[in-house]
């Protein structure tokens, strides 16, 4: 279980979280419902957690296996990979992967029966970007666009996705909220990637990170850091929420991350940079989300 659990990446899990928090809070106040919690349905709220989720710990699954069976991952620098380490078949980590997508699908089943059909167009298109992301015969994340596929996925539609589960529209507010989500979640890939630099190298893996080459890739991870923060005034004035620019104090955590990539950590060093974006991300979702509602 040990196992299962580190090849699942918890470190990865607040790129699903925040989107959900994020986009429900930003919903608040505008789904005109009567009762408690400012218009939000707390089941659709749960039910798009569990989406999200799903499908990153899908993606992980299925990432895990794509690369292991093509041994992608046979000297890899980082966390344990289940199929590359011997630890669990490929079948194994295969049928982790679909159950997870299958999760996945259930929810978001539940979702569209509540608010529209088209929503299950959405979720195919997300289940099948997860896969072909290492998988099948031209994966597209080895020819450098992983990085957009989490922007638009874990950032814009995830994050608009929570709030259309609970106003049924999409706004422009939804839709700026969802701009500094993708691009924190962005940054986590590219830590990701920017360590694997040597190891996908060798392997024919033409991640964004391998193209850019390591100090392109350095200050692209330095420039996402610094969009997400240039967007919060941006946002607290558009939704008339000032409360929401106190994401802005998150700043402090993110030095520490930024400096370990500016200063030229490689490798396993860049582990910690890894859980600290992650933790980033975490702590600037959950402070945006906190004022967007008390501002709703």
């Amino acid at each position: 279980m040990n196992a299962w659990i580190e090849g699942a990446r918890p470190r990865t899990l607040p790129a699903a979280v925040v989107p959900v928090l994020v986009g429900t809070a930003a919903a608040a106040g505008m789904a005109g419902l009567e009762g408690a919690g400012k218009g939000i349905v707390a089941w659709r709220a749960g039910a798009a957690l569990v989406v999200a989720l799903a499908l990153q710990v899908g993606v992980n699954y299925a990432n895990d296996y794509s690369d292991g069976v093509r041994g992608t991952d046979d000297d890899r620098v980082g966390p344990l990979r289940l199929v590359g380490s011997g630890t669990k078949s490929a079948g194994a980590v295969k049928r982790a992967a679909l159950v997870a997508f299958a999760v996945a699908a259930v929810a978001g089943l539940v979702l569209a029966a509540a608010t529209t059909w088209w929503l299950l167009v959405v979720g195919a298109a997300a289940i099948a970007a997860a896969w072909f992301y290492t998988g099948g015969p031209r994966p597209y994340g080895y020819a450098g666009l992983g990085e957009a596929f989490v922007f638009v996925f874990f950032g814009v539609v995830a994050t608009t996705g929570s709030a259309f589960v609970q106003i049924e529209a999409v706004t422009p507010l939804t839709l700026a909220v969802s701009l500094p989500v993708g691009l924190l979640a962005t940054a986590l890939l590219v830590v990701n990637n920017l360590r694997d630099i040597p190891g996908d190298t060798a392997a024919g893996k033409r991640t964004l990170a391998v193209r850019l080459g390591d100090q392109r890739t350095r200050i692209f991870y330095v420039g996402l850091v610094l969009m997400t923060y240039l967007s919060v005034p941006f946002i607290a004035g558009l939704s008339a929420r000032p409360l929401a620019a106190a994401s802005l104090f998150t700043v402090v955590l993110a030095r520490p991350a930024v400096q370990r990539v500016l200063e030229g950590a490689r490798g396993p060093a860049l582990i910690p940079v890894l859980g600290a974006t992650g933790r980033l991300q975490l702590v600037f979702g959950v402070v945006m989300a906190a004022g967007l509602w008390l501002g709703a």
